[in-house]
């Protein structure tokens, strides 16, 4: 109950965030002195409770505006880079890619700034009134590839695809593309599915191009849905269908454990003690990416970093594990903290 008051209070920050600002204008204009951050709907409800403490520990600033965009479309405003309002902060629930770090140096941000705030893991669910069943990476695969190891789509039914399944329509409901989340499922599902075939190995190791397009690319036939950018809007969907299966972060299943329950992969249900230890195969690194120039400059974004990149925030125990994150290792805490504390740009070579 303590996870769903925190998540309720966090979710109510945007519009308290949003509306509230103290009118104070910095010399670029309107707004300008305002943090401003986009991004990942499943690191919103983190970011949102740390910008409430922010605001409780520095009243002198103004309150952050925060905004739900999904991952890749809140990296590209990120990057985009123009203009004094432009997004000092991207919640993200996958890495950057490469490509969008080039998109952020051709438009002139030169340092970026990686933290990563916490783990999180990627989770399948269906109504508590569904059939249980539980699935592996190979049966997610086989029943939402649009070609199949390179084969035509013929899966109807969960049996179709696997004997051991029940005979019930293939329905899911997930993310869309420009989301985080739909970039770890096609990553952590439906590549490491793909890849149970030896073939696919062969392939990939030698056309990556083909290998995306057989082993990522999903179904368009309906019986893959996208479910919207809020991931709230998937858990009640599944409320009104109990045949069908929706992809979410954990945080959202741990929120509505009253209406929703989770499908184990490979035997495996996804917990904090199996998400915090690697075991569960859905498990995530969840990061927030920051303007180096902005953390340097803007007054107040370097104690938001701070406030983030604190144990009684993102440790075991602290507040934002009460709102459903699972905190990193400790050493990966550790380095991260160093990061916030000296503005420490990302190195684009690790991407």
């Amino acid at each position: 109950m303590a996870r769903r008051v925190g998540r309720a209070v966090a979710l109510a920050a945007l519009s308290l965030f949003a509306a509230c600002g103290d009118g104070r204008k910095g010399e670029g204009g309107s707004g300008s002195i305002q943090i401003r951050i986009v991004g990942s709907s499943t690191v919103y409800p983190y970011t949102a409770a740390v910008a409430e403490q922010f605001r409780l520990r520095y009243p002198q600033f103004p309150a952050p505006i925060i905004e739900s965009t999904g991952t890749g479309g809140g990296i590209k405003l990120f990057c985009d880079g123009k203009g004094t309002n432009a997004p000092d902060v991207a919640n993200a629930s996958r890495r950057m890619k490469a490509s969008e770090f080039a998109q952020c140096a051709a438009n002139g941000i030169g340092e970026v700034i990686e933290i990563q705030v916490g783990m999180d893991g990627l989770t399948l669910a269906r109504a508590r009134s569904g059939p249980d069943f539980g699935l592996s990476e190979r049966d997610i695969y086989s029943a939402l590839a649009a070609t199949p190891f390179g084969r035509p789509q013929t899966a109807r039914t969960w049996k179709d695809v696997n004997p051991a399944l029940p005979a019930t329509r293939i329905e899911v409901i997930g993310p869309p593309p420009t989301s985080g989340t739909r970039d770890s499922f096609n990553e952590m599902f439906m590549e490491d599915g793909c890849l149970t075939e030896p073939a696919m190995k062969e392939l990939k190791a030698t056309d990556e191009g083909r290998f995306k397009a057989v082993c990522a690319a999903v179904r368009e036939d309906g019986m893959f849905v996208e479910g919207g950018e809020n991931d709230n809007l998937i858990v009640q969907k599944l409320s009104g269908n109990p045949n069908a299966v929706g992809v979410f972060g954990f945080s959202y299943l741990e929120d509505n454990l009253d209406r929703v329950k989770p499908v184990t992969i490979n035997g495996v249900e996804p917990t904090f003690e199996t998400i915090g230890a690697g075991q569960y195969p859905g498990a995530r690194a969840m990061y927030i990416y920051v303007r180096a120039d902005r953390a340097r400059s803007k007054p107040g974004l370097k104690q938001f970093l701070a406030a983030y990149a604190t144990e009684a925030a993102w440790g075991p125990d602290g507040y934002l594990e009460a709102r459903g994150l699972t905190p990193s290792p400790d050493a990966v805490r550790a380095a991260n903290a160093k990061v916030a504390r000296e503005l420490i740009p990302l190195d684009p070579a690790q991407l």
